[in-house]
């Protein structure tokens, strides 16, 4: 994309700020341009927010509620856990997380950034 054609029409997913745009200069050289989004990219965010907010109230067990909450999915909890995918898919059903041991409901907590009793429970 060339400097001139970055988007600018504004994206509200934002909330007025700028991201950065790789785009090719006059010269040819690849720099970094401030853009402000632009409507296709709004509506595609919004509709994978709505995703997950609907997969939220869908979910069964806290862990999972939460899970969705912070706007991540099972790889990348995985992966911020340190914990294979399949392990994390067990830790989600209702029965498995009910009797989790208090340490690896401190590192799901500290990964998904609340406190341990908030993991415990679904807003």
């Amino acid at each position: 994309m060339r400097e001139r054609d970055v988007p600018q029409e504004g994206n509200a997913t934002l909330a007025g700020h700028r991201k950065a745009v790789y785009a090719v200069g006059e010269d040819g050289k690849l720099r970094v341009v401030p853009s402000r989004g632009w409507e296709v990219e709004e509506v595609v965010t919004r509709q994978a927010v709505e995703d997950l907010e609907r997969r939220a109230r869908e979910a069964r067990s806290p862990l999972e509620y939460h899970m969705y909450r912070a706007r991540m999915d099972i790889a990348m909890l995985a992966g911020a856990v340190g914990i294979w995918r399949w392990r994390l898919r067990r830790h989600l059903r209702p029965q498995v997380f009910a009797r989790l041991p208090l340490r690896w409901r401190r590192r799901y907590a500290e990964a998904l950034g609340i406190a341990v009793e908030a993991l415990a429970r679904v807003d």
